[in-house]
């Protein structure tokens, strides 16, 4: 019998694989959405150890309740959801979670890009510093709002529906984080 090359099989196809038990399925699967779970998480929050800690979190949960997944093509969604209601119970517990940023607090996490000039490097790494900053500064609702629509991709009425809100507040959500991202970058964009 051929060996099965798990990382050239599509995602729905490792989806429906790993509702039927299959653990390669699920734990190939798991490795490609963990970036993008790591990533959310670290534009929601502040602290290197807590990131890392609600990502393993969420990743569990995905993969424990793969079989509950009904629809294939809403894993995304599905995926973000658990992401977000971890997050969500993550405030609660922890009600004195902090909307500010200690400059010292943030682990900057380089991303090698050998096209660019060390002086570029270092400008580029300065502003996604600052940026990032700025959106730990925003309210909750409004930086996961935002966090959701330009660095996950999601439509208005997903977000809605994955926060339990009208499309209306959403986008109200939306327009103000970007406001005040526009207002705390104008001088270095």
């Amino acid at each position: 019998m051929a060996k099965i090359n798990y990382k050239k099989i599509p995602q729905y196809l490792l989806i429906k694989m790993a509702q039927e038990d299959d653990l390669k399925a699920l734990e190939e699967l798991i490795r490609r959405i963990q970036k993008d779970v790591f990533a959310m998480f670290s534009h929601l929050c502040n602290k290197r150890e807590l990131i890392s800690d609600l990502t393993q979190e969420a990743l569990v949960k995905i993969a424990k309740n793969i079989n509950k997944l009904k629809d294939v093509d809403c894993f995304k969604t599905w995926a973000n959801r658990i992401a977000l209601n971890t997050f969500y119970d993550e405030l609660r517990k922890n009600s004195k979670l902090e909307n500010s940023i200690n400059i010292e607090d943030v682990n900057n996490t380089e991303i090698e890009d050998t096209s660019t000039q060390p002086m570029e490097k270092c400008l580029a790494s300065e502003l996604g510093c600052i940026i990032k900053n700025c959106i730990l500064a925003l309210p909750v609702n409004s930086r996961i709002a935002i966090v959701l629509r330009e660095f996950e991709g999601m439509s208005y009425d997903d977000i809605a529906n994955l926060t339990h809100t009208n499309v209306g507040t959403v986008k109200s959500r939306i327009s103000r984080a970007r406001l005040k991202l526009q207002e705390e970058l104008n001088e270095y964009i």
